[in-house]
């Protein structure tokens, strides 16, 4: 049975307890916080809600791949084993995993839920939870590693993942 969910925070979140998803997930602080509100209020002020969700991804895709306001801790070799390791252990458990690209400051994530999957909410507070406590030992640092949440959003057809993942 279909069931959803839906709460938020700074950003929306509508949840379903199947399908496809597309989730970027970033360090913390790797979009200074004056940014971000420039980057909201751009996007509100835009006239028709057509293509909002579209125009705010791309801009904000754009900050992180140009951010140089923090650590870029994804590069170190040890520390994105740990990240694809906690991206590919639920694989098959509670998600098939279609595709994933770690990069410098941010993770992309492609994949299908599974039945009986505990939920996105919880896939994601794990694979953060793990990742940020094993990087933060090799790092010898403490603290919060990864930014509370994530850029996440239903793909709704096939042609719309083929463009997500090319």
């Amino acid at each position: 049975m279909l069931t959803r969910s839906f709460h938020i925070r700074n950003l929306p979140h509508l949840y379903y307890n199947e399908g496809q998803y597309f989730i970027t997930y970033r360090l913390v602080n790797s979009i200074p916080r004056g940014t971000l509100s420039e980057l909201h209020n751009k996007v509100q002020s835009l006239e028709t809600d057509d293509n909002k969700e579209r125009l705010l991804f791309k801009w904000y895709d754009t900050l992180l791949d140009k951010s140089d306001c923090c650590k870029n801790y994804l590069q170190v070799p040890e520390i994105a084993e740990i990240v694809k390791g906690t991206i590919i252990y639920p694989d098959s458990k509670d998600y098939k995993l279609i595709c994933y690209c770690i990069m410098p400051n941010h993770v992309h994530l492609v994949f299908e839920l599974l039945q009986q999957n505990k939920g996105i909410s919880k896939i994601m507070q794990s694979i953060k939870r793990i990742s940020a406590r094993e990087s933060n030992k090799i790092l010898g640092r403490e603290g919060k590693f990864w930014q509370d949440e994530s850029f996440d959003r239903l793909i709704r057809h096939e042609k719309e993942l083929y463009f997500t993942i090319r």
